[in-house]
């Protein structure tokens, strides 16, 4: 039997009923736990007229006994040869089934592990649209939902965006089972908790809320669940629209939740506290809380011994500081404050200058501008000359720049060195904060000198002091001078050294390891 070829979609044309001109409003009042009716008439009717002009929405009659029975599903979203081989030719091949208890007696007849009972039109709209289909019987007030969800999914792949040297290679995927799937298998505890919530008029979006229990605060947890809750949008495409819903403080240009599509760093965030959400249809998942600190945080400063991760955190750092204000100080200088340059320096750079017609801060703004959108069009154009664009882009046409005069050498490389600064950060988003900042900052260099760039550090560090990530200080441990979270700042402390968890927001469990794991501590088995 070919379940596809004989499936019919059923148009019932009778007259309208009181109940059946109330389905006529089906999208409308789906929404209120409306229950089924026992006449399957009635109850076909009422999706037929919500799924009205859908050819992708199949309805298949068929008897099993005496009783008329009814699976509704949509193409491409289930698995119709499990709907075949599981469904029709056990309840079409004449078994028996006990008129006492019908329905119990068809979920234990079928082969399907995951059957449930569902009583209303919204739930079946809701298992409808999640792939499951629904079975009515004539003469019941309750629906089988039956899961075989099957649908075209990317499988599994090392994330393109947070590549590592070393590490694991797996990804997440816009699959919200596989991914709740990669995080079980590296958290097999228990305690690993997951809430589901709905988001979305239309799209009904599944977002799973993450946690361990014990670990997180329970008041994180229910503050994430009450953001969650009063979300009233039509849909979510991308967790960028749950970020900027439930962030604390949506004009910053600082992030305040992180996103990553690594299990191994939301496993690592797990274990420390903080809680996910991750959303159906994006391999990207939300961790909060976050600090300013955790920003510059890479998976690979743990897998390498911590006098590399060190060096290479405080490398960040420092490049951050060059790509934030280099340009900015440079204008400041050249225009106001000459006399801070070497003699031989300032003349190399004033004779670099000689008959260019623009003022330092337009030379800064006009290369900033022109390396942004290089980098952009580098991204945007396809992988294999997008890279080939930037790249002889920016040197074209820094080298026409200085042939024909308008900018001087010495900007270029002062613009080039930033660019490079830019990318030593190693979370996208806080990158996007710095690029935006830099061009205010050199505005206010070429306006008010070395003074200028002192009042935007000063504005800066308020603004980073005043934010929250859900309750936690931005600035912290540094701002709440907590001894035993410092340790996973500036520097990276040796693991071992590592003994209690950052403390997050409310309760938590200080203690992650046991004392006296220095290695070389106890040689010999002394």
């Amino acid at each position: 039997m070919n379940f596809k070829e004989e499936a019919v979609v059923i148009r019932i044309r009778r007259g309208p009923s009181r109940k059946t001109t109330k389905a006529q409003k089906a999208p409308k009042q789906a929404s209120q736990d409306i229950p089924l009716t026992q006449k399957i008439e009635e109850n076909i009717e009422f999706f037929s007229s919500l799924y009205q002009e859908s050819s992708d929405v199949i309805f298949r009659s068929f008897v099993v006994g005496e009783k008329d029975a009814c699976i509704i599903y949509i193409d491409g979203l289930s698995d119709t040869q499990k709907l075949d081989q599981q469904v029709l030719e056990t309840l079409l091949d004449k078994t028996e089934f006990d008129e006492s208890d019908f329905l119990l007696s068809v979920k234990n007849k079928l082969p399907i592990s995951n059957i449930k009972n569902i009583s209303t039109y919204s739930a079946c709209i809701d298992s409808i649209g999640n792939g499951s289909p629904i079975l009515l019987f004539d003469g019941y007030e309750e629906a089988l939902s039956l899961g075989l969800v099957k649908y075209e999914k990317r499988s599994i792949e090392e994330p393109q965006a947070e590549t590592a040297i070393r590490g694991p290679r797996e990804g997440f995927t816009e699959s919200l089972g596989v991914n709740i799937s990669l995080l079980r298998r590296i958290i097999k505890d228990p305690a690993l908790k997951m809430k589901t919530i709905l988001v979305g008029k239309y799209t009904k979006t599944k977002v799973v809320i993450s946690y361990i229990e014990g670990l997180a605060d329970n008041t994180l947890i229910e503050e994430i669940e009450r953001r969650l809750q009063t979300i009233n949008i039509d849909g979510v495409l991308e967790s960028g629209y749950i970020e900027q819903f439930i962030e604390d403080d949506p004009y910053s240009p600082f992030p305040q939740v992180l996103y990553t599509e690594r299990p191994d760093v939301v496993s690592a965030n797990l274990l420390e506290g903080r809680a996910i959400l991750m959303i159906e249809g994006t391999p990207f998942s939300l961790i909060a809380p976050v600090s300013f600190f955790s920003l510059f945080q890479s998976q690979e400063d743990y897998y390498e011994r911590f006098w590399i991760g060190t060096f290479i955190r405080v490398l960040r750092f420092l490049f951050l500081a060059i790509s934030l204000f280099l340009p900015s100080v440079y204008v400041a200088i050249t225009t106001f404050h000459q006399e801070m340059v070497p003699p031989d320096l300032l003349i190399s750079i004033a004779s670099a200058r000689e008959g260019i017609p623009f003022p330092a801060i337009v030379e800064a703004l006009l290369m900033e501008i022109a390396f942004e959108a290089l980098r952009e069009a580098g991204i945007r154009l396809p992988k294999q000359v997008g890279s080939a664009v930037s790249i002889v882009g920016a040197l074209v046409i820094g080298q026409a720049a200085v042939q024909a005069g308008i900018v001087g050498a010495p900007m270029i490389i002062v613009v080039s060195i930033t660019g490079i600064a830019s990318f030593m950060v190693p979370r996208y988003s806080i990158g996007l904060a710095i690029r935006l900042l830099r061009f205010p900052i050199i505005i206010l260099g070429g306006t008010l000198g070395l003074i200028g760039v002192m009042l935007a550090l000063i504005i800066l560090i308020i603004h980073l002091s005043s934010l929250k990530s859900f309750g936690l200080p931005y600035l912290s441990p540094v701002s709440t001078v907590e001894k035993n979270s410092l340790k996973d700042t500036l520097i990276r402390a040796p693991l071992w050294k590592m003994n209690h968890r950052p403390q997050l927001t409310g309760e938590y469990k200080a203690v992650r390891q046991g004392p006296n794991l220095k290695p070389g501590r106890n040689k010999g088995g002394e």
